[in-house]
């Protein structure tokens, strides 16, 4: 993938992990917390960072020293 594609697809990943921790929060703030559901969102919201953190090492360049 190119920098312009990753940019992009980064800036998607965080925004879906920026709804996730707002959702995440009003779900337990909303007292009636489904453990079940709030379970699947921290899941898929780890998944989200493990992949913007792969797609941020892609960007930096491999430098041999």
């Amino acid at each position: 993938m190119d920098g312009t594609v990753i940019g992009k697809r980064l800036e998607t990943l965080r925004i879906e992990h920026r709804d996730l921790d707002t959702a995440i929060g009003a779900l337990i703030d909303g007292g009636s917390a489904d453990q079940l559901q709030l379970a699947r969102f921290k899941k898929r919201k780890l998944r989200l960072r493990d992949e913007i953190a792969m797609l941020e090492d892609q960007m930096i360049p491999d430098i041999i020293a």
